[in-house]
């Protein structure tokens, strides 16, 4: 984008005032310094920095500024020298994490036709992985279908994505119910809205549920936008939010071989105020004895989270049929399953843990390496998302 006017020394040179595009800026020198993509900054390769930041003398100044062929000139009080590209610069004074967050769509009961993508076209296809990488960021879930219906079915698509979070479990396992169950999800009764192992230290990321049979009565997944809950809770009851953020209760799991436990708030926010994730799980949180007053806030602010992600008009639910999966972003979406009955059949699924970080990776690559057509299909899909969803955005 074209520098609409000459950049200007501020503050005795400690700023440099500037306008790109639209957006009027005040950079300080340090932040310039430490940033500039000459070889003697940072590594031509990894872009990793060279200079020691924290060494650069904090009444550094910029003693000259000017604007070439697109490039912003500087020079400082230290004898550096060196440019940046105004498209550089304009990537880099952006917010990149608010951007970010701000395509996800936040959704209700209402919500028609979930996200869905295709197994078979995302397993060969770079674009369609990323769509489908792209709706689990936006939604925080997506249905996929065309799975190949035996046990590591998912496998391939998990490889294509990032490494498989292998836990005291093992890799992906059966979720069905048997006998003497080690879990509740091992057994036939309905389970609440929960997130998944908040005992672990990193919590798994996304969970990807795989069915392979599901004929039984009953068995319906059930799907809450939790990022949404807590919106709603923030404006209807602005302490409850406040006290679920404040909180950290304790998470716990222990059985014969194992040890977990771990701790955070219900409702955990970003440096921005913004919710980046929640947690429930009834079964396994235990809070610790506090001071009475706050014990009943909490408790009371518990209830009014609660009621919210039960309720008809948060949750959406869907059945999976065999070949279909689920992947759930376990910092957002809360889960749970109705009750079933094994009389009218058997319901058997693979479920397995992918991290964050990987699957974060994966999309952020593919829409580098395909940005020019991926922007143009991104646009038209967000501005249909917010033109057809009915909660809030």
């Amino acid at each position: 984008m074209t520098q609409q006017t000459p950049p200007q020394l501020t503050d005795d040179g400690r700023q440099l005032a500037l306008t790109l595009g639209e957006g009027h800026h005040r950079l300080d020198a340090l932040w310039l310094r430490e940033r500039l993509p000459d070889a003697e900054t940072l590594d031509p390769q990894t872009g990793q920095r060279l200079i020691e930041a924290a060494e650069l003398p904090l009444d550094l100044i910029l003693t000259q500024a000017d604007i070439q062929d697109e490039r912003l000139v500087v020079a400082f009080s230290d004898g550096h020298r060196g440019s940046i590209t105004i498209d550089e610069l304009e990537d880099a004074v952006r917010c990149q994490r608010s951007d970010d967050n701000a395509s996800r769509v936040y959704w209700d009961s209402t919500l028609a036709p979930p996200p869905q993508a295709s197994f078979k076209q995302a397993l060969e296809s770079d674009p369609a992985l990323l769509d489908l990488l792209d709706q689990l960021h936006r939604f925080g879930f997506v249905r996929v279908t065309d799975v190949p219906v035996s046990e590591d079915g998912m496998q391939p698509l998990i490889d294509r994505i990032g490494p498989l979070r292998r836990t005291n479990w093992g890799g992906i396992a059966d979720v069905k119910s048997v006998a003497n169950a080690y879990d509740l999800t091992m057994t036939q009764r309905g389970l609440e809205p929960h997130t998944d192992n908040p005992y672990r230290d990193p919590i798994p990321g996304y969970i990807w549920l795989h069915c392979l049979t599901n004929a039984a009565d009953g068995g319906d997944s059930t799907l809450v936008d939790g990022f949404e809950a807590a919106r709603r809770l923030r404006q209807q009851d602005p302490d409850a939010f406040a006290c679920l953020t404040e909180v950290t209760p304790r998470f716990r799991y222990h059985d014969e071989t194992t040890r977990l436990e771990s701790e955070g708030p219900l409702i955990e926010l970003d440096a921005r105020g913004e919710v980046t994730r929640v947690r429930y799980s009834n079964r396994t949180e235990r809070i610790d004895l506090m001071d009475s007053a706050l014990l009943r806030r909490y408790y009371a602010a518990r209830k009014a989270f609660y009621q919210l992600i039960r309720s008809s008009e948060l949750t959406l639910e869907l059945k999976l049929s065999p070949g279909e999966m689920l992947i759930m972003d376990n910092y957002r979406l809360l889960h749970g399953r109705t009750a079933f009955q094994l009389e009218g059949g058997v319901r058997h699924l693979r479920q397995g843990y992918v991290d964050r970080d990987s699957t974060a990776s994966r999309r952020l690559l593919l829409k580098d390496r395909l940005k020019p057509a991926h922007d143009s299909e991104a646009g038209t899909a967000d501005n249909l998302a917010r033109t057809t969803q009915g909660a809030s955005v």
